[in-house]
């Protein structure tokens, strides 16, 4: 966790040397993941997310952003709507952490500055990398457990809507979906290039894994009044 706390502060140090207008703040909400174990659904939180989100506003219409989230995640076939998955009965948990770095694109133009309520859907991509627990599901008594850790990346595809409050702070509410490299979230996949791992391999394993993140974010706004040029 250190290591993501070092890195996103170097980033936002870089850019508040530079920024005319740019906000800091923090996102809070749930998590779910979409992969070989438990529910399919694609947005339906069940556990908790957290982290901080920096912008540096480049125009009225888009922002650089940087952010770091924890995510833990979850599934378990009984509560998933398929017979066949309720029959098998694994269940598992892993924690993410994840540095994010992209640009957020507004509908139409987001002024702080108008002396009017401002509010706007926005879409934000990037790319993101993560760490989280490497899976498996141990033989002798098909509980999925941890071996290790490892790493991968992900493309973040958010989509949100944002509004000013009292100029100074802008709250979102977003939901993003990270399309991983990987398919070993849930332990269905083990990604160590081992033999007995091969003989343990469930699911789909052409199929890689999701997680989402639903909540809102709150961030307060620095720097001089924005003066925009062309970039």
């Amino acid at each position: 966790m250190k290591y993501i706390a070092t890195v996103f502060l170097v980033v936002t140090s870089t850019f508040l040397v530079h920024s005319q207008t740019y906000e800091v703040g923090g996102m809070i909400g749930g998590a779910n993941y979409i992969g070989d174990v438990g529910r399919t659904n694609y947005i339906a939180p069940n556990t908790m997310a957290f982290g901080g989100i920096f912008k540096w506003n480049r125009s009225p219409r888009h922002s650089f952003r940087a952010s770091v989230l924890i995510a833990n995640i979850e599934g378990d076939d009984l509560n998933s709507n398929q017979e066949r998955r309720q029959q098998r009965g694994l269940s598992f948990s892993n924690t993410i952490n994840e540095i994010s770095l992209g640009m957020e694109f507004t509908f139409w133009d987001f002024s702080m500055y108008s002396g009017k309520p401002a509010g706007a859907p926005y879409l934000y991509t990037g790319l993101t990398y993560f760490w989280y627990d490497a899976l498996y599901k141990r033989p002798e008594d098909n509980l999925i457990v941890k071996y290790g850790g490892a790493s991968d990346i992900a493309i973040p595809m958010v989509v949100g809507y944002k509004t000013s409050l009292a100029n100074r702070f802008v709250l979102g509410f977003e939901i993003g979906a990270r399309y991983t490299f990987t398919d070993d979230l849930d332990g269905s996949n083990p990604v160590r290039d081992k033999e007995e791992f091969d003989m343990l391999k469930f699911g789909n394993t052409n199929s890689d894994d999701w997680y989402v993140f639903t909540g809102i974010t709150l961030t307060v706004t620095f720097g001089r009044k924005p003066c925009y040029c062309n970039f």
